[in-house]
């Protein structure tokens, strides 16, 4: 029998492959920590809000996720989304390792660690593969991404 942590990490996973944006955040306790290569340190409502605005733009979009493993205190995954970078209209593959700490049958933490210039490749083309790699570039991608936050939040 897999630990609740396991099942509780399936769970958000099973949730993000439907795109339920509410179920996810709701595998989340109140003061969450998230971080991945662009979203690098997001709490408590901004990394619910994330999910939410990334299952509402997400289009041409699927998800698959294995090796979930938990214990009482941390966990981990390994997921892939597919779908279509609506900004540039090009296909992305992104393989994320996930990393997960739980208090209380919640996840406190949540750290996804992916490669920023492989996926700038791909969503942006030709620019990524020239100058994702390019410290500049991964900044200009961050502010982006955290401005698009910022407009999906106040618009909520």
């Amino acid at each position: 029998m897999s630990h609740a942590n396991a099942e509780l990490i399936t769970h958000f996973y099973q949730a993000f492959q439907q795109l339920d944006a509410e179920t996810m955040a709701a595998c989340y306790a109140e003061g969450v920590r998230f971080s991945d290569p662009v979203f690098e340190d997001l709490r408590g409502a901004e990394a619910a809000d994330m999910w939410r605005m990334l299952a509402a733009r997400a289009q041409d979009f699927s998800l698959t996720f294995d090796q979930v493993q938990a214990d009482e205190h941390e966990g981990r995954a390994r997921w892939v989304a597919r779908y279509l970078f609506s900004q540039t209209g090009r296909h992305v593959v992104n393989r994320i390792e996930a990393r997960f700490l739980f208090r209380d049958g919640k996840i406190i933490e949540h750290h996804d660690s992916f490669d920023l210039w492989r996926w700038s490749r791909q969503a942006l083309g030709l620019k990524g593969w020239l100058l994702g790699w390019a410290p500049p570039v991964q900044q200009a991608i961050r502010r982006q991404a955290l401005k698009g936050l910022a407009q999906f939040r106040a618009a909520r």
